[in-house]
């Protein structure tokens, strides 16, 4: 008999997590490595911020909370979805959890069974097809073209959906891609979602906030009320608020589902860390003015790194409308040999060679679901990004 689980079977590693740990590797090593692979601000969290979690320390908040979060936390985030997303959610509606991950996995945990179908967007995080699959659910992806920037089109989704489909996952702004819709082509999926009642909406709104050049962010609840009973919308503070090791996830949707993973939760973690959760009540009430400032960092760093890789031979660069990622094509490098003599057949092959020759960590796009691409996180300083990409164009010459 095996000790091991069958579940495991049918899950693979984080790509991600995966090229942290090399670039990491060679580093101790003594490489001169830029790793680009992660997905993190590398800004630090807000004054304000680190203050309410001291504050809190100070008074004793070190104590279980309810397993949901405390109330003042959940009033927040349904104040939060009012005010900046149109959306009209009670306390009751809304549980934090240990990060995004977690309330995704509950979500899925709660309602999935064997042969449920659960539609995923290609390119996706790397998270969703093997948190469906440890829930028992089966992905169906959806590839879409680097032509319509990544984005998917409601004929496709419609393609997609079956009498088995539980859930439809969207991300908007996306990892890793960029891509975010208007409230124009997010009504065109909308639109296809209401002839199929029986579909749910797994909202990640994540990089909500980060988007540029005048794009207005919409979600799909908002975008189409009828969704409202159907949709769970799940954000958080990392993206935005530079918090990622405070692990503050949220989300908001119908009463029941919430129920279901309160109690999913309670056998699993029980409440979010008491401290992170009275900074996360600072970060949506307390002041926003470094967001849009952080923003204009982001933007200029995204309008680097497009230009430089368009210079190197055989890539090709969209432009994203947020997050801060880009997702180049390397299709034109393909077939080519790389300076240590190795033919470039996958994206793989080529992030391996980039990374054995020049030092440049970066993730293969076949682990987010489509290639031959990869993925950049340009949330690092200017001056390391120019570099980087330096040598990326260098190499890319090399390739004959």
């Amino acid at each position: 008999m095996a000790f091991l689980a069958d579940a495991l079977s049918r899950v693979k590693p984080s790509a991600t997590i995966a090229v942290a740990q090399k670039a990491r590797e060679l580093k101790a090593k003594g490489r001169d490595v830029i790793s680009l692979g992660a997905g993190e601000p590398d800004f630090d969290t807000p004054d304000n911020i680190k203050k309410a979690a001291t504050d809190a320390i100070n008074r004793g908040e070190t104590k279980y909370t309810a397993v949901a979060g405390i109330q003042e936390l959940r009033e927040a985030i349904a104040k939060k979805y009012k005010r900046e997303n149109n959306l009209d959610y009670t306390a009751a509606q809304v549980i934090v959890g240990t990060g995004g991950k977690q309330i995704l996995f509950n979500a899925l945990m709660a309602t999935l069974n064997p042969g449920d179908e659960v539609v995923i967007p290609a390119p996706y995080w790397v998270s969703y097809p093997e948190m469906v699959a440890l829930c028992g659910g089966t992905p169906v992806f959806v590839g879409t073209t680097i032509e319509n920037n990544f984005k998917l089109q409601p004929e496709d989704l419609e393609k997609a959906i079956t009498p088995k489909t539980k859930w439809f996952i969207f991300n908007s702004p996306s990892n890793p891609s960029g891509a975010a819709y208007s409230h124009d082509e997010l009504k065109a999926l909308t639109d296809v979602l209401m002839r199929h009642p029986h579909v749910w909406v797994l909202t990640d709104d994540m990089y909500e906030h980060l988007t540029f050049d005048d794009f207005k962010f919409a979600t799909p609840a908002e975008v189409e009320p009828a969704l409202y009973d159907r949709t769970l919308t799940m954000n958080g503070v990392s993206k935005a608020y530079a918090m990622t090791g405070w692990r503050i996830g949220y989300a908001a949707g119908p009463i029941a589902l919430i129920k279901a993973m309160d109690m999913i939760q309670g056998q699993q973690t029980s409440g979010t860390n008491s401290i992170a959760q009275w900074a996360a009540l600072e970060a949506l009430n307390g002041p926003q003015v470094f967001i849009e400032n952080n923003k204009k960092v982001f933007q200029g760093r995204r309008d680097l790194v497009v230009s430089m890789l368009n210079q190197a031979k055989g890539l090709n660069c969209p432009t994203p409308e947020g997050a801060f990622y880009v997702y180049p094509s390397c299709a034109g490098l393909i077939g080519k040999t790389a300076p240590s003599g190795k033919v470039i057949e996958t994206d793989e092959d080529f992030v391996t060679e980039l990374l054995e020759a020049e030092g440049v960590a970066v993730v293969h796009g076949s682990a987010f679901g489509l290639g031959p691409n990869f993925r950049i996180s340009y949330a690092t300083s200017e001056a390391l990004l120019e570099e980087a990409c330096s040598r990326i164009q260098r190499f890319c010459a090399s390739c004959k």
